[in-house]
């Protein structure tokens, strides 16, 4: 078949869901194109697994930022999921909500909270049953983790005598406070969007998967979208739809829809592509959470540092999860962590800290040869924006991802009175008890001066890149708030690209509800 009702471009998070949502009424003909394979390599469905898969290439995009001129120069690392599954196969499966006026402060209508509220929930399957705030049932497993561990518990009990509430519930009534984190997983196992919502829907006969298809451009008659080019083993291929959707998240969303003729038309002249559309919006306006790790040597051998030490102890992990489907090998990136305000005098929280029982020098690496534990800080909202645009016309070719880290006095001093609260945290008793070390920093960076250096030198992002393909009312926006995109037809951009701004958490469980919610839209748009 080479004419389709709708084809998705982008198997990831939101493709997944929308894949699954709209091809369940047997009415719409669906082609899904993934540019990675499938997701059978056997580190995807462990938890502890997205530490193999930093840098693996074969399920892996592997993308390098532009020199950061706010960073020294440096080029930050960014993976993200070639697969299906998308970056929900190799993410570090924290499940975070964000906070209601997150959404609120959209400012789009229909996007609001109370907009998105039934779409989260239905979207999970929470362990913890359903109730006012969480679903039970939906595709999507969330669960506690397996095991509770003193260093976290001494971490939770040290930010509640440092004024911090607890909290057991980060996507309940309220999110600041200190508690553990919870974590796309059932039974130790991964549960992603392709297994929560792909394996469900891929067999009926309405719904096509192409793995290892790179969209290439979609393709215009005028400025209606009517198919999508792709190169699949060494060959290009051309695919009818009535609808396209683009779901490639905010690196690859905006890359494809310039690589088709629809961005800034200057830009795109400069490059040889014919201008279907010039939207200057497309591919600005990139937000993302950066990320600075502190690391600490402990005082006693209890970390997956000291586990990984010794043979005998790797094998009675390996033996655990195999057995029990627990252990360190079970645990998701952030195990512990918090939802803090720098300042008194705000509403609600700008920073949130991570708390992981092991310590590394650089992320992707080997752990450390002694006991030892990360605690990190990624700020909440920032104001910093940057852009993605493209290297070249070839569809090959990683795009050019501009972060813009730490452009304005709100996001710098932020991080710095973050950093200062969590090294507070860690040396307070009950937690500072296990501290022999501060390891990175260390105690001579004290000064704010010193402290921005350090972020400056070592930060990261933490891969929740947003806002590329911005959703408005107004009509400098790139899609509108049915998810369609201004100055053509028959084309939507539904992932995490669309946000208006990023949302104050791990971006996961929101780039699925918008898949939600967009599935909504598309399908009312085909009955009307």
């Amino acid at each position: 078949m080479t004419h389709w009702d709708i084809i998705i471009v982008g198997a990831g998070s939101a493709g997944c869901v929308l894949a699954n949502r709209l091809s369940a009424d047997g009415r719409q003909r669906v082609l899904l194109l993934e540019a990675g394979p499938r997701d059978t390599n056997p580190w995807i469905h462990i938890p502890l697994g997205y530490g193999k898969l930093f840098t693996d290439r074969s399920v892996n995009w592997s993308y390098e930022s532009e020199p950061e001129p706010t960073l020294g120069g440096r080029r930050v690392f960014t993976p993200r999921g070639k697969v299906l599954g998308g970056s929900s196969s190799i993410n570090g499966l924290v499940y975070i909500r964000g906070q209601r006026e997150d959404f609120d402060d959209w400012g789009v209508p229909g996007w609001g909270f109370d907009d998105l509220l039934p779409c989260f929930i239905r979207a999970e399957d929470q362990q913890r049953g359903a109730s006012a705030w969480h679903g039970a049932g939906g595709p999507l497993a969330v669960s506690d983790l397996p095991d509770r561990h003193e260093l976290a518990d001494a971490f939770i009990d040290a930010a509640q005598a440092n004024g911090i509430p607890r909290n057991d519930d980060f996507n309940g009534p309220t999110q600041e406070g200190a508690g553990y984190y919870q974590a796309t997983t059932r039974n130790g196992r991964r549960i992603s969007a392709a297994v929560g919502y792909l394996r469900p829907a891929e067999k009926r006969p309405n719904l096509h998967i192409e793995v290892d298809a790179l969209a290439t451009r979609v393709l215009f008659e005028g400025t209606r979208a009517v198919g999508v080019e792709y190169h699949q083993g060494g060959r290009t291929q051309v695919a009818h739809a009535n609808q396209v959707i683009l779901s490639g998240g905010s690196f690859n969303s905006p890359q494809l829809l310039q690589l088709s003729g629809v961005g800034p038309g200057a830009a795109l002249r400069e490059l040889g592509l014919p201008v279907v559309c010039d939207s200057p919006q497309v591919g600005e306006g990139l937000q993302d959470h950066f990320y600075v790790r502190t690391y600490w040597r402990c005082n006693r051998p209890i970390t997956v540092n000291d586990d990984m030490a010794r043979w005998w102890r790797k094998l009675g992990i390996g033996l655990r999860y195999v057995l029990q489907r627990r252990g360190p090998l079970a645990v998701s990136a952030g195990y512990a962590g918090a939802f803090v305000r720098t300042r008194p005098e705000l509403t609600r929280p700008d920073a949130q800290f991570y708390f992981i029982n092991f310590s590394i020098a650089k992320r992707g690496g080997i752990l450390d040869d002694f006991p030892g534990f990360t605690c990190s800080v990624s700020q909440l909202r920032a104001e910093s924006r940057g852009r993605v645009s493209l290297r070249s016309a070839d569809p090959h070719a990683p795009p050019a991802i501009h972060y813009n880290y730490l452009a304005t006095e709100n996001d710098r001093q932020t991080m710095v009175d973050a950093l200062k609260m969590l090294r507070k945290v860690v040396n307070t008793e009950p937690f500072s008890g296990y501290v022999a070390e501060e390891r990175a920093p260390g105690i001579q960076v004290a000064s704010d001066a010193q402290w921005l250096d350090y972020c400056r030198a070592t930060g990261e992002t933490v891969y929740h890149p947003t806002s590329t393909c911005r959703m408005g009312s107004d009509s400098a926006s790139v899609v509108d708030e049915r998810l369609r995109v201004r100055g053509v037809t028959g084309l939507r951009v539904i992932d995490a690209s669309v946000m208006p701004a990023v949302i104050s958490g791990n971006t996961n469980a929101a780039v699925i509800a918008i898949a939600e919610k967009g599935a909504e839209l598309v399908l009312a748009d085909a009955r009307a």
